[in-house]
């Protein structure tokens, strides 16, 4: 075990570990994310693509994920002006590695974790 490894089980709060998760802590950033895989978007374009997010939503991911480090954005000096949003590397190697492999445990299991919750949910009594 490294010093960093060992500051990290120390300190909890503060370990990469934690960081890492917690870019699945909002809903709506790795399905921003999945949209950027196929490539550069414009903002109505990512609307499009997801479907049921607000503007609202979509701006306050747009900006995590920017200041994350996992997209880039782009302004064209067109008329009207362009803005695209794009994967970064370091985003591009989220959603190629960690995410796909939790897309793909998904599908081996999502079926066995939807059962559990439903059971779960109609076995708990309601105070």
């Amino acid at each position: 075990m490294t010093d960093a490894d060992a500051h990290c089980y120390e300190a909890v709060a503060d370990c990469r570990l934690r960081a890492a998760t917690d870019l699945f802590a909002h809903t709506w950033d790795p399905v921003v994310l999945a949209a950027l895989r196929e490539g550069p978007r414009r903002r109505r374009e990512l609307r499009a693509a997801i479907g049921g997010v607000s503007d609202k939503v979509l701006t306050d991911a747009l900006r995590r994920l920017l200041a994350a480090g996992l997209i880039g954005r782009r302004a064209r000096a067109e008329a009207p002006p362009r803005v695209d949003y794009a994967l970064t590397g370091l985003g591009q190697s989220l959603v190629e590695g960690p995410m796909r492999a939790l897309a793909r445990w998904a599908v081996d299991h999502g079926d066995e974790l939807l059962a559990a919750q439903e059971s779960q949910e109609r076995d708990t009594p309601v105070d």
